[in-house]
């Protein structure tokens, strides 16, 4: 078992993709801490881990990860009932509102950028220490179809997710030589209450295209979760020592070769964000005026 007498903490675990990362992590020999928004909610879920993982230990309660107070209140919580954490998933996450930019309601706007970037931030914050101190610990971050292409009608979303990769990386490269890897994970385009809440949408408000592609999404089942999930304990293993820093694909890349090309890795640029210029498409633009 990958993770086995590690103690991980995950965000927005109350279903969906969390709950499945949760559920991963107790399979692979972790002890586990939830949180989501809804009391009701996070206990059932941890009800439901608990029943399929008995005698691994289950730690659930409830936190708004883009309060500070609340972070530094579900952190100590956590460290005292679970003990000092090896691993964190920043998986809580909002799609925020749907429509051009212009018609949007601010207020939602801003507050999706909250929870995806500064609920990302925060207990980031909140877990360093204790990590610096130990020297290890790993980080993942959620991603999404946002951050490297643009998503018209969510651009709370999009630009959140984006701000959340770059921050990934100057973290990873604020780490360097501390032992402690943080990585952002693409899980793919998974059929969950996001998913729900574009259908419910429609066309008219996240666009024809989107909603055709979610449609389909839908019929077809979307990427499996368990295949994300295993992607978040590959890096919050032992296994992936030595790879941070980067944007993983749970669905596209080869992540699971990674450890044999560590110094190849690490020489580069591969699975990170960078701006694209003529030479890299073979194009010859001449030299500024």
């Amino acid at each position: 078992m990958k993770l086995q007498g590690k103690k991980v903490l995950v965000t927005g675990a109350s279903q969906g993709f969390g709950l499945a990362v949760a559920e991963r992590c107790l399979a692979e020999g972790a002890d586990v801490a939830i949180c989501a928004r809804w009391r009701e909610q996070v206990d059932a879920a941890a009800a439901a881990l608990r029943a399929k993982a008995p005698g691994r230990r289950v730690v659930a309660t409830t936190a708004d990860v883009a309060d500070a107070k609340q972070v530094d209140a579900l952190f100590a919580q956590v460290t005292r009932e679970l003990g000092e954490l090896d691993g964190l998933v920043n998986n809580a996450g909002v799609y925020g509102p749907k429509g051009t930019i212009e018609e949007v309601d601010w207020a939602e706007w801003a507050k999706a950028i909250e929870i995806n970037l500064n609920g990302t931030v925060l207990p980031c914050r909140a877990v360093l220490p204790g990590f610096r101190e130990r020297g290890t610990g790993k980080i993942v971050n959620l991603s999404g179809g946002g951050a490297t292409a643009p998503l018209p009608r969510l651009s709370a979303y999009a630009a959140s997710k984006a701000a959340v990769v770059r921050f990934t990386e100057t973290l990873a490269e604020e780490l360097k030589g501390t032992k402690i890897d943080v990585n952002a994970v693409a899980p793919g385009a998974l059929n969950t209450r996001l998913l729900d809440e574009v259908l419910a949408a429609g066309p008219e408000k996240v666009g024809k295209a989107f909603y055709d592609r979610s449609l389909k999404q839908k019929a077809d089942g979307g990427a499996p979760l368990d295949r994300g999930a295993a992607l978040v304990a590959f890096l919050l293993s032992n296994e992936s020592d030595g790879v941070t820093g980067r944007l993983l694909s749970a669905v596209w890349d080869p992540w699971a070769d990674l450890p044999a090309r560590r110094e190849e890795l690490a020489a580069s640029d591969v699975y990170t964000l960078r701006r694209i210029v003529p030479k890299d498409r073979g194009k010859d633009w001449g030299e500024p005026k």
